[in-house]
């Protein structure tokens, strides 16, 4: 596609590489990120669809929306099953400024995480972020448990089953048949729709 590839960011014992200035200018190229998100509290179809409109407003243009998939909690599992989908989207944005504008639309939404791993009314993560490697305390990209998420893995594997994981260089689809999470997930028809045709 032409212009240079974006660079890793890795940060290490609080020092920038050089690599590292090179992604800061590189971030305001549009890249193709994708999302897990997910809602165990209320209206959890509903809730997933505000969550798409709140995206749409902050500069995403998103390209695809999962199904929706019922999912047995892990970790955490005195509680609700969760829906989630899995979103493909192009931005200009920043991996770190992605990362607030989630956290922002989560506080907006309501959003209260009281327990680790536990109900969220909606809860939004980066998975991949073109093909950067960030690792920072704020943000590591792509997700560290993504690969062990069965729950992230069906809806991701659906819509882009050849997105790739840069560092293990293995697609969703690979993801999705190697990982041990054993957790039910299935597909779930509300009626509606996740956001999308």
């Amino acid at each position: 596609m032409g212009g240079p590839q974006p660079a890793a960011l890795v940060i290490n014992d609080g020092h920038q590489s050089r690599k590292a200035v090179f992604v800061a200018a590189a971030d305001c190229v549009k890249q193709t990120i994708y999302l897990s998100l997910g809602s165990n509290v209320g209206d959890r179809a509903r809730n997933l669809r505000g969550a798409i409109a709140a995206l749409e407003t902050t500069g995403l243009n998103i390209l695809r929306v999962s199904s929706l998939y019922e999912t047995e909690p892990v970790d955490y599992l005195d509680q609700a099953w969760f829906l989630n989908i899995a979103i493909e989207a192009e931005t200009e944005l920043g991996a770190l400024e992605l990362l607030r504008a989630l956290r922002e639309i989560e506080a907006q939404m309501g959003s209260k995480k009281l327990i680790a791993k536990g109900p969220r009314l909606i809860d939004m993560d980066i998975l991949l972020y073109g093909e950067q490697v960030i690792d920072t305390p704020e943000l590591q990209v792509p997700h560290r448990r993504m690969h062990l998420r069965r729950f992230v893995l069906e809806p991701l594997a659906e819509i882009a089953p050849n997105a790739r994981h840069p560092v293990s260089g293995l697609s969703a689809t690979e993801m999705l048949a190697r990982t041990p999470d054993n957790s039910a997930v299935r597909k779930f028809d509300d009626g509606g729709s996740s956001g999308r045709p």
